[in-house]
């Protein structure tokens, strides 16, 4: 089904074939005089199913409701939105406005943090996050950033923050770092065994004709690094438009391969063993190999182990306090919402009581059949030694 003009026309069968949208539709809880919906639902588990540790691991979250994880997903998910419902009543109540000169004042904001535009759009690329997904839910954080802001007073005092410093002078010291760029040739020959295997002209090959095949595109890799090696060597100056011409490491790429400011636990270990052994403006004697490939590393700039002075982690500090001062107004604020609010869980499988008791379901099931397993294991252990 599209659009409402579509429904319209097709209203027998929409009714009919409730599967086409109409279900996503249902409220499945009202908070007051407001409904949250199947639809709203779905999306958020969507979004926060889909990213994350698991997701990164291959766990598809949705493909058992009745699972641990699922259930306490799912608990979480029904608290958000209730939440959220409740703040957007107050934040209506109160006539706050998120204007797209707000939302496009906090883009240039965390522009100036990351670098540059290409480089906060290679950062979303590489967490899944769509442009519109990301202003979006910017959108949101300057709301609730708005509504604290009439809550109360959050600023954050020289005295606050230096005390904040003196307390936690652990977290602004730092070990030996130095500041290095790279360029990547990946070499990875599963990956190419894979890319060589799904190539249809290849689909008759064996495994050693397979093999080969790598080692070739492998050879073709190193030969492409020596290359650049020789070019950046002849003519240092032109590191950072080769890093963003060739690098494979995309995210460091836009900015010349720049990689920072890094301590030595901070890279695989033959990454840091190579940076850490050469001087300031320095270009490493032969590509280096990690699990990630070819490396032709240039550092920049070394700082020695020492500790932040205040007055440069000041304004950092200022900002995570106030940050901390305006959530906890807002849980402040969302506790005595609650506490007011009418909450009516249409379908009981979104009740948190409901919830709750399928999790532990959940947790006595996976105790049985994890009894069950050992005993059979044991069974058949005692079996095997009677022979």
């Amino acid at each position: 089904m599209r659009g409402k003009k579509l429904l319209a026309v097709l209203a027998v069968s929409a009714v009919i074939f409730s599967g086409c949208g109409l279900k996503s539709h249902e409220a499945i809880i009202k908070v007051n005089d407001h409904t949250i919906t199947q639809a709203q639902f779905d999306k958020m588990m969507d979004k926060q199913a889909g990213g994350g540790m698991l997701a990164a691991m291959g766990v598809d979250v949705k493909s058992d409701k009745n699972s641990f994880i699922y259930l306490l997903l799912k608990d979480r998910i029904v608290n958000e939105l209730i939440v959220k419902t409740l703040l957007d009543e107050e934040i209506a109540k109160r006539g706050i406005k998120v204007t797209n000169a707000d939302v496009d004042d906090a883009i240039k904001t965390i522009i100036d943090k990351v670098g540059s535009k290409e480089q906060l759009n290679e950062l979303l690329k590489q967490n899944g996050i769509s442009n519109s997904q990301f202003k979006d839910d910017l959108k949101e954080e300057v709301k609730m950033k708005k509504l604290a802001k009439e809550l109360g007073n959050s600023s954050v005092s020289d005295a606050e923050a230096k005390k904040f410093y003196n307390e936690n002078i652990n977290k602004f010291k730092h070990p030996d770092k130095v500041r290095a760029s790279h360029i990547l040739i990946s070499v990875n020959p599963a990956e190419i065994a894979e890319i060589i295997k799904s190539d249809s002209k290849n689909a008759k090959l064996d495994d050693a004709a397979v093999k080969a095949k790598v080692n070739e595109e492998i050879k073709a890799r190193e030969a492409k690094v020596n290359k650049l090696l020789a070019e950046v060597k002849k003519d240092p100056s032109q590191f950072a438009k080769l890093a963003k011409e060739n690098s494979e490491d995309t995210a460091t790429a836009v900015k010349g391969g720049d990689l920072g400011f890094f301590a030595a636990k901070e890279m695989v270990p033959e990454f840091s063993k190579a940076a850490f052994a050469m001087k300031p403006n320095t270009i490493s004697d032969k590509p280096v190999r990690t699990q990630f490939g070819y490396h032709i590393i240039m550092v920049t700039d070394r700082a020695a182990a020492g500790q932040t002075p205040f007055e440069k982690a000041k304004s950092d500090i200022k900002g995570y306090l106030e940050n901390q001062k305006q959530l906890e107004m807002l849980d402040n604020l969302t506790e005595s919402l609650k506490k007011t609010a009418k909450i009516e869980y249409v379908n009981q499988e979104y009740d948190p009581a409901y919830v709750k008791k399928e999790v532990k379901q959940s947790i006595d099931n996976s105790a049985e059949l994890a009894k069950k397993a050992k005993q059979e294991a044991e069974a058949k252990k005692s079996k095997n030694s009677k022979k």
